[in-house]
């Protein structure tokens, strides 16, 4: 029985900033921001997106018809969590009205939560052929205006719908993962921003990736040729290009990175989501890829966790990535200068629990953040006459 993702819904927010303009901002030539590192673009959250309106509005990307009575449970994975207990998929699944009769939960671990819930939601489906699993990654990376780490920042969630025949990627069940207690990323509780070892962390992904897909390949008997492409967690795009080189020459599967690298380029790093971003752009950007085709995916979480596993392209998978709404939101966001940057960047819900509020964004989003009262926050839809609460 194949198991794997039968549809992906994807939201980034309705702001961003172009990274040339941003260079010469900061006295940087632009070269260092679109060739080494690989970025053009960068999503900006305002207050009014977190964590839990993104993955919102990433679910109501989906088809309603894959989430349906046969939802039976429903992950989170962020590192931008916006409370120390309370899951941010329960509140996710009451906005976006899903079946309440699941269990939802989140996982937290950097960059690599998103895997962890994806393959705990395969093994959930091959438990229960009849029901499916929705798994949302959804986060927003922060290192501070003109810091070192400016230009990797970004905003996103992806949702993935998993099922028994899936429509768009079968999962294999060929995962290797590898853990080791490294210092490469913290951000300790009350912390607004991470503290991070730039190089290290970059030599500790080089170091997981050969060292992962090596044990791969002596498991399960494959090589670099039998894959159509290869995918990697992508905190900025030129990482994606330093992984490949360290496992293969191959120009067709250089192509191939390139085109899963166009939505991470103008999106930028949306850390859980990143490596699921990669395999959506792939998708829409390279109609080469056929159905039968096999791609490798590697996830990478600082701290760290690192995982290589791989998944089989089904038949139509084209129709059931709503290409044409990820070309659409792109195409509507509204470009910030700089200075305007820099205040959405600051005007942020603050931490603790005053009470907060905020005016309706301007944008075509479903869910946003209305403010917080009585210690949490609250959202609005604007689908309902009225906002939550009122």
């Amino acid at each position: 029985m194949d198991i794997g993702i039968d549809a992906i819904g994807f939201y980034t927010p309705h702001y961003y900033v172009d990274l040339v303009k941003l260079a010469k901002a900061r006295g940087d030539d632009p070269d260092k921001y679109t060739i080494g590192i690989g970025q053009d673009q960068m999503a900006v959250a305002p207050a009014t997106q977190d964590i839990i309106s993104m993955a919102a509005n990433a679910v109501d990307a989906l088809p309603s018809a894959r989430l349906d009575g046969r939802l039976g449970m429903v992950i989170v994975a962020s590192e931008s969590g916006v409370d120390e207990s309370k899951a941010a998929a329960i509140t996710v699944a009451r906005l976006t009205g899903l079946n309440p009769w699941v269990r939802a939960f989140d996982i937290k671990e950097a960059c690599y939560g998103a895997t962890a819930g994806l393959l705990m939601a395969r093994d959930y489906v091959a438990a229960h052929p009849t029901k499916t699993a929705l798994v949302i990654a959804s986060d927003i990376a922060r290192y501070g205006l003109a810091s070192g780490g400016e230009v990797t920042q970004g905003a996103g969630a992806v949702a993935m719908v998993i099922s028994a025949q899936p429509r768009v990627l079968a999962l294999q069940d060929d995962a290797v993962a590898y853990t080791e207690d490294i210092p490469d990323f913290f951000r300790p509780t009350g912390m607004t921003v991470p503290v991070v070892d730039g190089h290290y962390s970059t030599a500790a992904y080089l170091d997981f990736v050969t060292k992962i897909v090596g044990q791969h390949q002596v498991q399960y008997h494959d090589t670099i040729t039998d894959y159509a492409a290869l995918l990697f967690h992508l905190p900025f795009t030129k990482m994606g290009k330093k992984a490949l080189a360290a496992l293969t020459d191959s120009v067709r599967l250089g192509q191939r990175l390139t085109a899963a690298s166009q939505l991470s380029r103008q999106v930028g790093n949306i850390y859980t989501g990143s490596l699921y971003l990669s395999l959506l752009s792939l998708l829409c950007h390279d109609k080469t890829m056929q159905a039968g085709d096999r791609i490798g995916l590697f996830s990478y979480g600082s701290g760290a966790v690192g995982e290589f596993f791989s998944g089989i392209l089904a038949p139509g998978f084209a129709d059931h990535i709503g290409q044409a709404a990820v070309i659409q939101l792109l195409a509507e966001r509204e470009e910030l200068t700089i200075p305007a940057y820099e205040q959405m960047f600051n005007a942020q819900i603050p931490l603790g629990d005053a009470p907060a509020a905020f005016p309706p964004e301007n944008s075509p989003a479903r869910f946003t953040v209305g403010g917080r009262r009585d210690h949490a926050r609250w959202y609005r839809d604007t689908t309902k006459s009225m906002t939550e609460g009122d």
